[in-house]
């Protein structure tokens, strides 16, 4: 059995340096978080930049941050880390699910995760709140110019008489940096006080107090005997009660819900303007700013420029006795224009046929020894308007007059308080001037004021009360057609306002129907999604506070005058020469509506596919129909907006609209098979009902007209379609023909076939038989191998037994030469001394001994070596 082989894999590649060498961010791309953690102790602000060298959004956001260190690496510290390679300690500690991260720390607080754009001006922006973020507010003229921010304002005051820093301030401090950690855009300014005098301004008398401004609702002071004095409760505190005029959002480009929960709570004005958040002064901004301000005042009292006067004094009405009598002259009791609350109420007309409305003027009002409290108490309490229309709906009947030409004013008091009442004051006036929103003109001229004895009972019932804008039905209450000061309390169509930068999210701008073209990026657009609905302000204006105010106040009115936004298509061309006519948003009401003929209509889908398959269907329909008579047209509903009442949530939809009922469209059933012949019937049953009226002598004649001009076209579409049966019948006969020849080529191709595999079968004989020659010859040879072997190991054998012989006669001959000197030698001693005779023979007898012995060794020696 095979083994199953194992999976190779290739080890990472180590990381390279991620930014430049010289950059002023010290890159650990090796991701050496020990080492981050240690340069982080000797530095006061750090910058952390964790980074995937893989991931487009970090080789993107690296050129900002290094703009950002170029300019700040003086004083803050920045560090890349590369948290994605396998080895390195930070990826084994960090486990994040999108890159870039970018933490800030202060000091030892920390991280501060910033959340918002990658671009240079943002992030340095924000780097610049963590390094300060409290702003220090030495004069009065500060105080102010830090108050009337839309941001809200956080202000702290401490006297710094202690060393080195008094009491709650680190705490105050330590808030900031929590508040900058739970809201990434900062919407939370904090600021410090240590003048006494300027703290005086705001009520702040102790030190260690706070205080959080509001524009539009009371200020309040941190309830310190309540709440423990911690950082985490300043912020939270700060967080729950902040007044949101504007607010900016920044969509991060995934997948988010941030526009779809905020486009739930109400109607949105959103507005996009190029902006800067370095730049110091922001014209467009401020004046923005101004127009919310003026739009959630519901006081009249307060002026539009943010001052400390609203902040520090109580201005509230005041009156010389309690309770007034309700028959006391109104002009002299009751001034509407200087109540603090009011909300106008429009009862419905009498009956269905009347052209009259009653408009009710609804006022909260204290008297004389009720003084709110400068900080704690608001002048405006949403309970007591809300007590205040209960009552008035108890006692609607009371002001229900057919036809009255004078203001009647009632008074109630108050469920909660017996210092405090309710004033009602009704006029009676023409339906349609309550469409006249934006004359200039009032609608009640020099009323004559009187009171209603309020003791008749009528049982009529009738809708419930409508609030709506007051400005155009009491003359006292007169305002200027760009005046909007607390329209927000008045209305039912209260506008939420939100900013977006035109640099950044532009092509959200475009898709709410923004110009691609225009050079400069302002537009403003309010979006309901509650009606489906949205209006986009002409960009042929300029985006300045009275564009916005009557942008605003035409929304905000009982019958609005403006006109909804429709997103038409911009890639759909059109021809002269068509056969199913393209219909867009803009072309809608001139092709179905302004048309004589009767329209079938196809709403269809890019992504649908069953809608495409219907477009051969609807050609051949448009083909048969006469062109004078009908007009088959489609319309792509994704790129197209329609008028709600013809909208569908079912593609494809068809619908018939016939040439003198085109308010009484017809749909094609859903249970029918969409084909030519259904079609066709449905259309001649629709476009052939007699109308209401009955038919004269001409149009008779234009109907047997009509009715020969149909037949004389179908008899053409006939004539046609057997010119096209005729082409076809000789079409399939050369077809036949094509297919026999292909027949037969395939017979004859089935013969070479069997031919070839019968080939290949002598083929494969043959090729048996060679593998069996080639097995014999090769063995052969293998044997005369191992024979031809074993021949050269004898040679080699013998070659060695010759050069010993060689060696041993070569010794014997010297052996031989020896003896032959050792005679010649006895022979010469034998004549010098016959003394020595006896020695000699002696010595002779030795020697030969000695010489047989020798000549007896080799010669042994020489037979070993044979035998051998």
């Amino acid at each position: 059995s095979c083994s199953r082989a194992k999976d190779v894999t290739m080890p990472a590649k180590v990381p390279v340096n991620f930014f430049p060498p010289r950059s002023a961010v010290v890159d650990l791309f090796r991701g050496q978080l020990d080492h981050a953690d240690q340069l982080r102790q000797g530095s006061e602000i750090v910058l952390y930049f964790f980074y995937a060298p893989w991931c487009g959004h970090s080789i993107a956001a690296r050129d900002e941050i290094e703009r950002v260190a170029s300019r700040l690496s003086d004083q803050v510290l920045f560090v890349a880390v590369n948290c994605w390679w396998n080895q390195g300690k930070c990826r084994k500690q960090k486990h994040f699910f999108y890159f870039p991260v970018i933490h800030l720390y202060h000091r030892s607080f920390g991280p501060i995760e910033y959340k918002g754009p990658m671009s240079a001006v943002y992030i340095e922006k924000f780097v610049r709140r963590v390094m300060t973020p409290l702003l220090y507010i030495s004069s009065r003229s500060k105080l102010l110019d830090f108050l009337s921010n839309y941001e809200p304002g956080v202000v702290g005051f401490f006297e710094f008489n202690a060393s080195p820093q008094p009491p709650g301030y680190l705490t105050f401090f330590t808030s900031a940096l929590h508040s900058l950690k739970k809201d990434y855009l900062g919407t939370i300014r904090f600021g410090v006080v240590t003048d006494k005098r300027v703290a005086q301004e705001i009520s702040l008398v102790h030190s260690g107090s706070v205080y959080l401004h509001r524009h539009a609702n009371t200020s309040l002071i941190y309830p310190k005997e309540i709440m423990n004095f911690t950082a985490e409760n300043i912020c939270k505190w700060a967080l729950e009660n902040r007044e949101m005029l504007i607010r900016w959002l920044r969509p991060h480009g995934g997948k988010s819900l941030l526009l779809n929960n905020e486009l739930k709570k109400g109607p949105a004005l959103l507005i996009f303007i190029p902006y800067n958040p370095l730049e110091e002064i922001h014209p467009l901004l401020d004046e923005i700013t101004k127009v919310a301000l003026e739009y959630h005042k519901c006081n009249k009292s307060q002026a539009a420029e943010p001052h400390l006067q609203h902040v520090g004094d109580s201005d509230s009405p005041a009156f010389d006795s309690s309770v007034p009598d309700a028959h006391v002259q109104f002009s002299q009791t009751f001034p509407i224009a200087k109540y603090p609350c009011c909300n106008t109420v429009v009862l419905p007309q009498w009956h269905s046929i009347s052209r009259t409305h009653n408009v009710c003027e609804l006022c909260v009002n204290q008297t004389l020894g009720v003084k709110p409290n400068k900080v704690h108490v608001p002048r405006c309490n949403f309970l007591e308007i809300e007590a205040a229309l209960d009552s008035f709906y108890l006692q609607e009947h009371t002001f229900f007059q057919v036809i009255s030409n004078t203001i009647e004013c009632s008074n109630f008091l108050s469920f909660y308080s017996p210092f405090s009442y309710y004033t009602a004051c009704c006029r009676t006036v023409n339906r349609h001037f309550l469409s006249f929103i934006g004359s200039e003109k009032t609608i009640f001229q020099t009323p004559k004021v009187a009171f209603s004895s309020h003791g008749k009972k009528d049982n009529t019932q009738f809708s419930i009360p409508h609030i709506e804008d007051r400005s155009c039905f009491i003359p006292d209450l007169n305002i200027s057609s760009t005046n909007i000061t607390g329209l927000s309390c008045r209305t039912n169509k209260t506008l939420n306002l939100y900013l977006l930068d035109s640099n950044l999210f532009w092509i959200y701008a475009e898709r709410l129907g923004a110009s691609r073209s225009t050079h400069l990026k302002e537009f403003a657009a309010i979006v309901d999604l509650k009606e489906e609905v949205h209006y986009v302000l002409d960009q042929n204006q300029s985006l300045v506070g009275p564009t916005l105010e009557n942008f605003i106040k035409n929304f905000s009115v009982l019958y609005s005058p403006l006109k909804r936004h429709l997103v038409d298509d911009p890639s759909v061309h059109f021809h002269e020469e068509h056969t199913v006519t393209e219909v867009t948003t803009n072309t809608f009401h001139e092709t179905v509506f302004l048309s004589a003929k009767n329209v079938l209509l196809l709403y269809y889908a890019q992504w649908c596919g069953f809608c495409a398959s219907l477009n051969h269907i609807f050609i051949q329909l448009a083909r048969l129909l006469p062109p004078d008579s009908f007009t088959v047209a489609r319309i792509d509903v994704t790129r197209n907006d329609l008028p709600w009442e013809f909208m569908t949530d079912r593609l494809p939809t068809i619908l018939f609209f016939p040439h003198q009922r085109k308010e009484q469209s017809v749909k094609f059933p859903e249970d029918f098979s969409v084909n030519l012949p259904n079609l066709l019937k449905f259309i001649l049953h629709h476009s052939s009902h007699s109308s209401s009226e009955p038919c004269t002598k001409e149009c008779l004649q234009k109907e047997s007209v009509l009715q020969q001009g149909h037949i004389s076209h179908l008899e053409r579409e006939i004539q046609k379609l057997r010119s096209e049966i005729s082409a076809l019948h000789q079409a399939h006969d050369q077809l036949e023909a094509q297919l026999s020849e292909a027949r037969r080529e395939e017979q004859r191709l089935q013969q070479q076939k069997h031919t070839l595999e019968k080939q290949h079968k002598t083929l494969q004989l043959h090729n048996d038989q060679l593998q069996a020659t080639y097995d014999q010859k090769n063995q052969e040879l293998l044997e005369m191998a191992e024979k031809l072997q074993e021949l050269a190991d004898a040679s080699e054998n013998l070659l060695k037994e010759n050069a010993l012989l060689r060696i041993l006669v070569a010794a014997r001959g010297g052996k031989l030469q020896s003896k032959d000197e050792i005679k010649e030698s006895l022979q010469s001693e034998q004549t010098l001394s016959e003394d020595n005779d006896l020695s000699l023979s002696t010595a002779t007898a030795a020697l030969e001994e000695k010489r047989i012995d020798n000549i007896d060794t080799i010669e042994t020696e020489h037979n070993e070596n044979r035998t051998e």
